[in-house]
């Protein structure tokens, strides 16, 4: 195997050996565990750390290695290394950070295309599909929505749910699959790309480790059942991992997300409700909220039933989580400016008064 086959290419190679990196190995963080990291390269696995320098000079959380990153380290023993840098991410799939009010956390990076995983037999739920959407067009990762568990619902059934998706998500592909029986297993196969990035995204229970043990042909992640109590998944994957699959390929497994906090700042609310997007054209005002506008053209096509109503909630409600992520986010910054000036203010008062 080859670094091209998992992700590796000229740019990176360029970008290493332009900020004299060359001296380092290279490899692709596989695995994540309380700022210890797994390193493969082509043709071996190391037990990394970052050092010193890269810590302290990070801004935040996000600028420590994150599950499929690039980077250049050293090893220091047998099976043993230090990472020097992170290579530049060429995409990075992130949410709010739970509980962290106007921080982000990574959820993968280097991403080329999402599986967004919904289960057809329990909390189906296309506002939350619509969530991840944003996330993947937000970072330019393509989409592709899985509807698993389809063995436990009739054909009728599912393609209602096919054509509901459908009439409010565009262009996007749906794959029909039953880990189960294995049917539509193999077109998931076909889709995959030598040398491109994978990763799943979806809610605890929808059936995501079972399919990259699918893909990969092995027990790689564990796996567990619903829980018949409350009939919601059980977080069986308790980390993020990259894994190796036959073609080429990489997959990496998530842990279950049952918050989608929204960070979107480039477009990508814009993107999944392009239908909005696009009739909002018509309003009379340019900076319209879509809201209570008198010549809203968003408000009358919802209202003639050219939009969705369900559609057209999930949109502002999001609409308001990007806006007070990004308020706090500049209150932050304010309070942040605030305290360097005082820190600033302080020791040049003391630097006057040295005897």
């Amino acid at each position: 195997m080859e670094l091209e086959d998992i992700g590796y290419n000229s740019e990176l190679e360029n970008y290493r050996k332009d900020k004299n990196l060359d001296a380092f190995q290279v490899g692709r963080v596989t695995s994540e565990h309380k700022e210890r990291y797994i390193v493969k390269t082509a043709d071996k696995e190391y037990d990394s750390e970052i050092i010193g320098n890269l810590r302290y000079t990070a801004n935040d959380r996000t600028d420590f290695p994150a599950v499929g990153d690039w980077v250049a380290f050293s090893e220091f023993n047998e099976g043993k290394a230090l990472i020097h840098a992170v290579l530049p991410r060429k995409t990075v799939i992130e949410r709010q950070a739970v509980g962290r009010k106007g921080e982000k956390q990574i959820i993968a990076t280097n991403i080329d295309f999402a599986f967004i995983v919904q289960a057809v037999d329990r909390d189906f739920n296309i506002n939350r599909i619509e969530r991840y959407l944003t996330i993947c067009h937000s970072s330019n990762v393509i989409p592709i929505i899985i509807l698993n568990k389809i063995d436990l619902i009739n054909e009728a059934y599912l393609r209602d749910l096919v054509e509901e998706i459908q009439a409010r998500i565009k262009n996007v592909t749906i794959f029909k699959l039953s880990s189960e029986t294995g049917e539509g297993l193999e077109k998931i196969k076909g889709s995959i790309k030598k040398g491109k990035s994978y990763c799943l995204l979806g809610s605890s229970g929808v059936g995501k480790s079972t399919l990259s043990n699918l893909l990969t042909h092995k027990q790689a992640m564990k796996t567990s059942t619903i829980s018949t109590s409350t009939n919601k998944g059980r977080h069986t994957t308790s980390h993020r991992e990259l894994l190796i699959l036959e073609n080429g390929g990489v997959i990496i497994d998530n842990p279950g997300i049952r918050e989608v906090g929204i960070t979107d700042t480039s477009g990508g609310i814009e993107t999944t409700f392009d239908t909005i997007n696009t009739i909002a054209e018509g309003c009379k005002f340019k900076n319209c909220t879509h809201t209570s506008e008198k010549a809203c053209a968003v408000i009358s096509a919802v209202e003639r039933g050219e939009i969705d109503a369900s559609l057209y909630d999930n949109y502002l409600r999001m609409e308001r989580e990007k806006e007070h992520f990004e308020a706090t986010v500049a209150e932050k910054r304010k309070k942040g400016k605030h305290l360097k000036k005082i820190i600033k203010d302080m020791k040049s008062h003391h630097s006057k008064y040295k005897y």
